[in-house]
């Protein structure tokens, strides 16, 4: 599988190295690299991009807004000489930040964490080819793929770069996927965003109580930009 990605930066530099990388990495399709994020906009709506390799630190639009701007971005691996900036990028979901200079060896281990990503989609995909009325999702970790019915869990929470998935058998399963795009992947009428960090299954809840919701037995923190949908949610 070849994946299909896009370099944006305005150093030629820059440009330069993470050209040289994608072609010796025979996994990389690169369609085009950009001088700016205005100029990388306009190729998101010619092509279909799965990874973009993103410098923070450009003129008009930094990498940051850029990714904010957008509803459904593709994976984003974050290029800098500013390691400041990485918490930031993890914020926006990015399945890596590379700080420049990295080696090659560095910029294959960023590869593969968009490979595993990807896998991941195509294997709950195929899935769902498979099955009229999906109940399940299934969750990549320990090298296996696991198929979670969606009655069983009842909450996920990111951990730094983890996620865990909470399950009402007290199983806990810990994936590298991130929690947008497993937000991504769950039907919306059996689960809601109650924080940055937590989706919780709405069926699990018992009741709402100032600035927390309990999940079964789990206290959860509500942010203050999920409470009125979750809200909504609990009473529809």
């Amino acid at each position: 599988m070849k994946i299909r990605s896009l370099i944006v930066d305005d150093e030629p530099l820059s440009q330069e190295i993470l050209e040289t990388y994608s072609k010796d990495l025979p996994v990389i399709e690169l369609v085009q690299t950009c001088n700016n994020a205005l100029e990388a906009l306009e190729a998101l709506k010619q092509h279909d991009i799965q990874l973009i390799f993103l410098d923070i630190n450009m003129p008009m639009l930094s990498g940051i807004n850029m990714v904010k701007t957008l509803t459904a971005p593709p994976a984003i691996i974050f290029t800098s000489a500013y390691a400041e900036y990485a918490i930031d990028g993890f914020d926006l979901d990015a399945i890596d930040y590379l700080v420049k200079p990295f080696s090659f060896e560095r910029f294959v281990k960023a590869v593969n964490k968009v490979r595993d990503k990807l896998d991941t989609q195509n294997a709950a995909a195929l899935l769902k080819q498979t099955h009229k009325e999906q109940d399940f999702i299934v969750i990549k970790a320990d090298k296996k793929l696991y198929k979670l019915d969606y009655d069983d869990i009842i909450y996920f929470t990111s951990v730094g770069d983890y996620v865990k998935v909470f399950t009402k058998q007290g199983k806990v399963i810990i994936t590298n996927e991130t929690l947008r795009n497993i937000e991504m992947s769950l039907p919306g009428e059996l689960f809601v965003r109650t924080h940055k960090s937590y989706i919780v299954s709405i069926k699990a809840i018992r009741y709402i109580e100032g600035n927390q919701v309990m999940v079964d037995n789990n206290p959860i923190p509500i942010g203050l930009t999920y409470k009125e949908e979750l809200i909504n949610r609990f009473n529809a």
